[in-house]
């Protein structure tokens, strides 16, 4: 089977994003409910992009954040605050930095949910590579480039086997957002860059095509890719 690669260019609104995943969960979500399956499965899909600032927390802290500290990640209206379902705590995403959701049926790669995440942090670990940056994973979630830098977190959704949600990899991100939080409930950690690391001047857009690349070929059964357009999905 092929994957498909949507990336969506510039700095875009969380809303924006999640419109289009949902889009396509809901597509596989209802072909599973098919009594008939004459089409096609829907292709796995992989969702690139960068949000405007924007602060989200995992389905256990939903209900959880009092509005004066919802007011307070607001930033003065310069940052969003959404209550996700993706799993993981507080985090944040922005400018720089690459959010990268695959929308598939575990269940078509033979991969369990415990696996998938492995595999995840694995992509990531050899896109970081590719760039010169030693990373690894530790007993806490998402990828580290020392066991207190934290370069990407992994926060993913589960619904009849189908995925969504993904990953966060710190590219040129502005870290001062991460310095107003205790980022993944993680007390005495920090987050990292590819910036802070020393590498500089990388496009985000170039990021997610070497991160692509890597989780087509740790996923099972994928022949290639095909980078398509948002509106032809």
């Amino acid at each position: 089977m092929r994957l498909l690669h949507v990336h969506i260019p510039g700095i875009v609104p969380y809303a924006r994003g999640t419109s289009i995943q949902d889009k396509l969960v809901h597509r596989f979500l209802d072909y599973k409910k098919a009594t008939s399956f004459d089409q096609a499965p829907p292709t796995p899909t992989v969702l690139t992009c960068s949000f405007t600032p924007t602060y989200t927390c995992g389905r256990r802290e939903v209900g959880c954040i009092s509005p004066a500290q919802q007011e307070y990640l607001r930033t003065d209206g310069r940052a969003e605050f959404i209550e996700a379902l993706r799993g993981g705590q507080t985090t944040f995403h922005g400018p720089g930095q690459l959010v990268a959701y695959l929308i598939s049926d575990l269940r078509r790669h033979s991969v369990s949910p415990r696996q998938y995440v492995r595999l995840l942090e694995s992509s990531v670990i050899s896109t970081c590579a590719h760039y010169g940056i030693a990373s690894q994973t530790t007993d806490n979630p998402g990828v580290w480039t020392s066991p207190t830098k934290k370069i990407a977190a992994v926060g993913v959704h589960l619904q009849r086997n189908i995925t969504s949600h993904g990953i966060a990899l710190n590219v040129s991100t502005d870290l001062w957002w991460f310095d107003r939080i205790v980022a993944c409930g993680l007390e005495g950690k920090e987050t990292t860059s590819f910036e802070r690391e020393g590498v500089k001047g990388r496009p985000v857009e170039e990021v997610a095509d070497s991160f692509v690349g890597k989780l087509a070929e740790n996923l099972g059964g994928i022949e290639g890719i095909d980078r398509v357009n948002e509106n032809t999905i």
